[in-house]
Order: structure tokens, then C-alpha cells, then sequence
């Protein structure tokens, strides 16, 4: 696919884990389930950072990550001390277009033959993550390719 590059259009896609589960959007909560037969993968959109260049170098392709339908973003916030993943109400072009780097909204792209990571720009060290076991909501953590599973197969629909 190639890194998510500079466009004034956000990319449509779906994302998959490495264990064929597909993100979907159920119960106003992101989560992963077994790709099968009628089960549709939300459509997510992606826009590279206006200004990567005030950003941590040799980390990835710094990007917005959002969901084409609800028009939610992805984002990091501390909550009770800890990161989390969260979903907010915000158009992806808003964020493009402001005059600096939305770091909450931020996640470094980093891409590996198919698979890629989504490390949280306002967190460093950590990536969105799901459980192995299936139907568990997307979350934000430290723990690599342990409990959680943090590579996933981009595929681009434009």
C-alpha cells in the first residue's frame, strides 16, 4: 500500500488484524470481529499530518485516523491516569486543516511488508491494540504482541 502520503482528500479503507479480525463499529464502540460472511468492516479514513515535519522523526507517517460513517476520529486522551482510545465527534478535514499538529488525534503510520502499527503521537509507546479472542472494542496499550494484537492489514478502497 505504501505510506499514507500528503493529500488534501482523506484515504478510505478497512483494517484487519493479523487473526482476520475486522473493525467494526457496533453499540457506539469500535471493535474487532471475525472477518465471516455478512459481516461488513466499517470503512475508516486516513489523512496524513499537515506538518510532520514538527514531529518525532523516524517514527512513521504521522496520520488522523477516523471512521467515514459516524463521522467520529480517532484519539488518545488521559483518562483516571492512563491513555485511552477514544472516539470524538470531529471531522478528519478539521483536523487537517488547523495550523498545527492535533497531537491527541495523531498516530505514527509505521508500515512492515502488509502489516502496519498505529502508535498514539500524544503517547508515545503506545498502539491501538485488540484482544485476540474476538468482539473485544479497540483500546490503546504498552503490551505488544502479547495480550493484545497491534499489527493490522490496511487495505485502501481508492
Amino acid at each position: 500500500m505504501g505510506q499514507v502520503s500528503a493529500r488534501k482528500e482523506p484515504l478510505l479503507g478497512n483494517i484487519q488484524d493479523i487473526s482476520h479480525q475486522v473493525w467494526l463499529f457496533q453499540d457506539q464502540t469500535l471493535i474487532a470481529v471475525p472477518r465471516k460472511h455478512g459481516v461488513v468492516p466499517v470503512n475508516v479514513t486516513l489523512i496524513a499530518c499537515n506538518y510532520p515535519e514538527t514531529l518525532e522523526k523516524n517514527k512513521g507517517n504521522p496520520i488522523y485516523l477516523g471512521l467515514e460513517e459516524p463521522q467520529v476520529c480517532l484519539c488518545c486522551r488521559e483518562l483516571e491516569g492512563q491513555p485511552t482510545l477514544q472516539m470524538m465527534k470531529q471531522n478528519i478535514l478539521d483536523l487537517y486543516h488547523q495550523t498545527e499538529p492535533v497531537k491527541p488525534f495523531l498516530f505514527y503510520h509505521n508500515q512492515n511488508g502488509r502489516t502496519s502499527t498505529f502508535e498514539s503521537v500524544a503517547f508515545p509507546g503506545w498502539f491501538i491494540g485488540v484482544c485476540s479472542k474476538g468482539h473485544c472494542p479497540l483500546i490503546i496499550t504498552q503490551e505488544l504482541g502479547s495480550i493484545y494484537t497491534t499489527d493490522f492489514v490496511l487495505s485502501l478502497l481508492q
